[in-house]
């Protein structure tokens, strides 16, 4: 299992980073939005339904009709902060909720459990800010320069990788202490520590490094650690949704990760978190 999911970071990695910087803007659009309807198709399993279609049309139809509030150019995007920034803090603002979700479980799973309008509405909530806070930051001073914003876009990328791997190295040499057994039994607070600590070294780094401006490199650090922190909980509230749904991977379209979801959970937090505090306060 190990080897395989070595294997497919290795190959998945790399295509990431060029679409990244060398994929015109319409077509990284298309890309994103295309992770993200699937990320939304995978959602369906977490929804309490016999009809997983029936559970996609809706949130993908609310996903697609966002694509009205915002100009879809690069130019017109960094013009036009003000909806997909609103959109971003909807989506920092429903970690929060999740955040007292999790920290709930199981007890307090009633009221939403078997809902399955709230369920798709938790869907659209994770999956549509981290759209357009992706779009956002890679439009980011584009007129200035073409790739602040894929640099911007590859230290959050960055900065995530660096949590999960933190995490898994200092939790399996130093972790004793379980942070959510209920949720994620592995996880450990010597592993949040590690992964705190690893993402705001290489954000400090990448920042260097790629020139990206920011008003103090103290400010920076605390818009990483709080970022860091948002990814740990966007690992943990979708676990804790498959437990609720009962399942073990959101899908198998990637081997030795599963599924869309279960490769970009993290992400799905980290982004909308990091352009509301680097657009606020770096």
């Amino acid at each position: 299992m190990l080897k395989q999911r070595v294997l497919t970071a290795s190959v998945l990695a790399p295509l990431v980073i060029a679409g990244i910087f060398f994929l015109p803007f319409q077509l990284f659009i298309i890309a994103v939005a295309g992770v993200t309807l699937l990320g939304q198709w995978e959602w369906t399993k977490f929804v309490a339904t016999s009809s997983r279609l029936g559970a996609f049309f809706v949130p993908a139809a609310v996903l697609l009709s966002s694509a009205f509030l915002l100009p879809l150019s690069e130019l017109g995007m960094n013009l036009s902060t003000f909806n997909a920034g609103a959109i971003a803090l909807i989506g920092a603002l429903w970690w929060l909720v999740a955040t007292g979700m999790v920290l709930k479980y199981p007890k307090a799973t009633g009221w939403w459990a078997n809902s399955v309008p709230l369920q798709q509405v938790f869907g659209v909530l994770t999956l549509i800010p981290f759209l357009w806070s992706v779009l956002l930051l890679r439009a980011y001073h584009y007129e200035l320069d073409p790739f602040l914003g894929a640099k911007l876009v590859l230290t959050v990328c960055l900065l995530v990788w660096a949590a999960d791997t933190g995490a898994y190295f200092s939790g399996k040499r130093f972790g004793k202490r379980k942070m959510a057994p209920s949720v994620s039994p592995n996880k450990t607070v010597e592993g949040l520590i590690g992964g705190l600590i690893a993402s705001v070294a290489v954000t400090l780094v990448a920042a260097n490094y790629f020139s990206i401006p920011f008003s103090s490199l103290p400010m920076l650090g605390v818009v990483a650690l709080v970022t860091s922190f948002a990814s740990v909980l966007g690992d943990l509230a979708e676990s804790m949704f498959k437990r609720v749904a009962g399942v073990k991977d959101s899908g198998s379209i990637l081997p030795g990760h599963g599924g869309i979801l279960d490769r970009i959970d993290s992400l799905t937090a980290a982004f909308p978190v990091f352009t509301v505090l680097y657009f606020w306060l770096a």
